[in-house]
């Protein structure tokens, strides 16, 4: 049966892919908001979604659809808001008595999450969030092959999406909105080497600033060099020689973990996972934002023979 859904924050870079689900799972768009107007994007899925710039008439219609009949009331607010406001966005979606998807990263904080569990518990409701690269097959059939390994893995992950000036001066580039590039870029990555390679033990970060990260990161079943980068400059020369902007790599034992393809559908297919009751909740979250809050506080180590080749340029 088709769910009805609502959207916070649907004029911003990723909510297409969440648009896209929502229609791709055969579900219905009845509500947005967004203080920003340039929202012509909506017309590509219905001409009837009501659309607000102020998130209390939003609040305010959703409340009206919840206390009328129970056909017109919304199962799901999805949450594509600055990364600051995601669990206020969430409380708002639960109280208006609607389950949760949220964008990465679900809080900043750890201790956001205390309040989302209380309020989870209070009105029977769930948030879930987005963890897109726990569904991609090559992925999968990675950590289907580290299932039975007892050793302990070298790995090397770097991640360079180029980011133009609007960057910095835009929340993204504001530590206390975004969590900076290991929570706005890394929290999947952190997310991904986690599941795959088991819990934290250690970290260590060599280098931090407004657009690159890199440091070392001992896990059960792994020892791993990051690198994080919004700068172009990053990009090795063969990545811009080919005109792409974004290069990925994970290396595990000194192979190349290839899944640069299948990026595509992947909101889609956490999508039919949440809706079929197995999406991705508070729990699985908690562990990446653990670690992406706790390298944000960590002091600068001295440069080793860890430190990522890219620093030393």
């Amino acid at each position: 049966m088709s769910k009805k859904f609502a959207v916070i924050g649907v004029g911003g870079y990723i909510a297409p892919r969440h648009l896209r689900a929502i229609r791709d799972t055969g579900n219905q768009l009845v509500a947005a908001v967004d203080p920003k107007d340039s929202v012509g994007v909506l017309d590509q899925y219905s001409f009837d979604i009501k659309f607000f710039t102020e998130i209390e008439r939003f609040d305010r219609y959703l409340e009206k659809l919840k206390r009328g009949p129970e056909a017109g009331r919304v199962n799901y607010v999805t949450v594509c808001s600055p990364n600051y406001l995601h669990d206020a966005h969430c409380r708002l979606a639960l109280r208006v008595g609607a389950d949760a998807i949220c964008e990465k990263p679900l809080v900043i904080n750890p201790w956001n999450f205390d309040a989302l569990e209380e309020l989870e518990a209070e009105t029977k409701r769930r948030v879930y969030t987005i963890l897109q690269l726990r569904v991609h097959p090559a992925l999968i059939k990675l950590r289907d092959s580290l299932k039975d390994s007892k050793r302990m893995h070298e790995v090397e992950l770097t991640y360079i999406t180029s980011r133009g000036p609007w960057y910095q001066v835009s929340w993204k580039g504001h530590a206390d909105k975004s969590g900076g590039v290991a929570t706005n870029i890394g929290v999947h990555f952190f997310d991904l080497l986690i599941w795959l390679f088991g819990s934290v033990q250690g970290i260590k970060v060599y280098h931090s600033d407004a657009s690159r990260m890199s440091g070392f990161i001992e896990l059960e079943n792994a020892r791993v060099k990051w690198y994080l980068s919004v700068e172009k400059n990053d990009l090795p020369e063969a990545v811009r020689a080919a005109g792409k902007t974004t290069y990925r790599s994970i290396q595990v034992d000194g192979a190349e973990v290839e899944f640069s393809e299948g990026f595509t559908d992947l909101h889609t297919r956490v999508y039919e996972e949440t809706l079929a009751g197995r999406g991705f909740g508070i729990a699985d979250a908690r562990p990446s934002i653990n670690l992406t809050h706790a390298i944000r506080s960590a002091e600068i180590s001295p440069k080793d023979e860890l430190t990522h080749p890219l620093l030393r340029k």
